[in-house]
C-alpha cells in the first residue's frame, strides 16, 4: 500500500475516535498504554528511569509525553519539544440546554467555543460528546460519553423564506433540533436529555453533576480526488498535528535524547488555562525532568538555552477561487510540503535561525517544505508558539501542514503532506 495513503487512513481512524479534546487523550493514552508508557501523576513523586517512556495528563484534555534519553546526565545539551493542542472550534452544550419548541420538537441550547466558520454546521448530522462528572460513593469522578449516534442537526432556512445573505446569530441560528415522538405531555425533556447519557454510562441520571459536552459532525472524514489526493475531514486542525507528531515521535530511533510531546487543550480560545500553552505546566514538567537527574541550577538554564521547539499547527493553504487574499508569492500550496510560518509581529514565532534548522533538516531528508507569510494588510492568527517560547525563553520554530477551510466542520489537506510531517518531526528528534 502506498506509505501516504496509508498514513492517511490511520489518521483518520484517530480523528474519528477523537471527537473532542477529552477523547484525544483518551485515544493517545489508548496507544501509549499498548507501548509501555508509564503514567505520572502531577500530586505524586516522580521516580523517573533512564531510558524510560512516560506521560502525563492535565484535566482529562492535555497530555505530555516524553522519553528519557540514557544520557540524561547531559540534559544540559539541551531538550527538543514538540507542540501542539488537541482542540477544534466547535458548539458547546450549556447547563441548561433543552429548549421546548412545539409539536415534540425540541431544540438544544449551545454556545460557540473558538472560531468556527458558523455556517459550514448547518445541515449536517451532529452528536454528542465530552466529559462528565458523577458522583460514585460520594465521590467525584470523570466519565467520557460519545452517544455515536446522529440526534441532532441545524437545518438551513429555505432559501424562498430568507433570499439575501444572512449573518449567523448563534443564540438564534445555530440551535440543533431533535424529534421526540415518544415524549409524554409535562415531561421534562431536560431529564431526557441526561437520561441518553446515563444510558450511555450505564448509571441513574441522579448520579450527574456536571458536564462539559460538545456537538460533533457524526461520521468519518475521507479521501478525495481519483488518487485519494486529499484529505476531508473535521478536526484536521489540530488533530493532523496531534497524531502526526505522536507517530514521528514512535517512530524515533535515539535512545540517548529525551524528547518531549506537549499536546495542550484551549489553543481555540487563547490558551489561558492551567491545561493551556500560557500555564505553567510544561515549565514544571521540565524542571521534574531535569531535576530528577540533576541538582545543578546554572545547568538547568544552560539546558533551557540549548534547547528547541516546534510549534505544530495548520497553515493556510492557497485557494485557487480567493488568490486575492494571499501574498503575491509566499504562498502554501496542498501536497508540495510542510509549510514554515513566518510572521514579522511573532505571532510565529521562526526566525532565520530555526528555519535553517528545519531547512537543513528536509534537505538531508527529501522532505519537501514551502514557506507561508500572510499579505501585509492581514493581521492572521496566531499559535502556541509565542507563549511558549517567552514563557521557557526557548528557541522556537512555527510550522504546519497547509490546509483549506480552517475552521469549517470540513477541512481539506493534502494527502504527502501529512508523511511530509511525520518524517520531518522523527528525523527532528532523532538526528538534530
Amino acid at each position: 500500500m502506498d506509505k501516504n495513503i496509508d498514513n492517511a487512513k490511520k489518521l483518520l481512524k484517530n480523528i474519528y475516535k477523537s471527537p473532542n479534546s477529552y477523547y484525544t487523550v483518551s485515544n493517545i493514552k489508548e496507544i501509549l498504554n499498548e507501548k509501555k508508557f508509564i503514567e505520572l501523576k502531577f500530586n505524586e513523586s516522580w521516580k523517573l528511569e533512564k531510558g524510560k517512556n512516560y506521560y502525563f495528563v492535565e484535566n482529562d484534555s492535555s497530555i505530555f509525553i516524553f522519553k528519557v534519553g540514557k544520557n540524561c546526565e547531559n540534559l544540559k545539551n539541551g531538550i527538543k519539544i514538540i507542540a501542539a493542542h488537541t482542540d477544534s472550534p466547535g458548539l458547546k452544550i450549556k447547563p441548561h440546554h433543552v429548549i421546548e419548541s412545539s409539536k415534540k420538537q425540541y431544540k438544544l441550547n449551545v454556545e460557540v467555543y473558538g472560531g468556527p466558520i458558523l455556517n459550514t454546521w448547518f445541515d449536517r448530522p451532529l452528536s454528542i460528546s465530552g466529559r462528565v462528572i458523577i458522583k460514585n460513593d460520594n465521590k467525584l469522578e470523570s466519565k467520557l460519553v460519545d452517544l455515536k449516534k446522529p440526534m441532532f442537526i441545524i437545518p438551513n432556512l429555505a432559501i424562498h423564506l430568507e433570499n439575501k445573505d444572512k449573518n449567523v446569530n448563534p443564540q438564534i441560528d445555530l440551535q440543533p433540533i431533535f424529534p421526540m415522538e415518544n415524549t409524554k405531555e409535562n415531561e421534562n425533556m431536560e431529564s431526557y436529555v441526561l437520561e441518553l447519557i446515563a444510558s450511555n454510562l450505564k448509571l441513574k441520571k441522579e448520579n450527574i453533576v456536571d458536564f462539559d459536552l460538545y456537538l460533533y459532525e457524526y461520521g468519518e472524514g475521507t479521501f478525495i480526488g481519483e488518487n485519494n489526493e486529499y484529505i476531508s475531514s473535521s478536526r484536521l486542525d489540530n488533530l493532523e498535528s496531534v497524531y502526526g507528531a505522536l507517530e514521528g515521535f514512535l517512530q524515533t530511533d535515539t535512545e540517548t535524547n529525551t524528547n518531549i510531546l506537549a499536546f495542550f487543550d484551549n489553543e481555540e480560545i487563547g490558551s489561558n488555562t492551567k491545561e493551556g500553552a500560557n500555564s505553567s505546566t510544561l515549565k514544571y514538567i521540565i524542571e521534574r525532568i531535569y531535576f530528577n537527574f540533576s541538582e545543578n541550577h546554572d545547568d538547568y538554564y544552560i539546558m533551557l538555552s540549548n534547547s528547541i521547539l516546534i510549534s505544530a499547527d495548520g497553515a493556510h493553504a492557497y485557494h485557487p477561487n480567493y488568490s486575492e487574499k494571499y501574498d503575491p508569492i509566499n504562498r502554501s500550496y496542498l501536497n508540495e510540503g510542510v509549510s514554515l510560518k513566518y510572521n514579522s509581529n511573532k505571532r510565529y514565532t521562526t526566525d532565520s535561525y530555526t528555519a535553517s534548522i528545519i531547512k537543513e533538516i528536509c534537505n538531508k531528508n527529501q522532505i519537501k517544505l514551502q514557506n507561508y507569510v500572510n499579505r501585509s494588510d492581514q493581521r492572521g492568527g496566531s499559535t502556541l508558539g509565542p507563549y511558549l517560547s517567552a514563557n521557557l525563553m526557548i528557541k522556537s520554530v512555527d510550522l504546519g501542514v497547509p490546509m483549506l477551510a480552517m475552521h469549517s466542520i470540513r477541512e481539506l489537506s493534502g494527502t504527502k503532506d501529512y508523511t511530509y510531517f511525520i518524517k520531518l518531526i522523527k528525523y527532528f528528534l532523532d538526528n538534530f
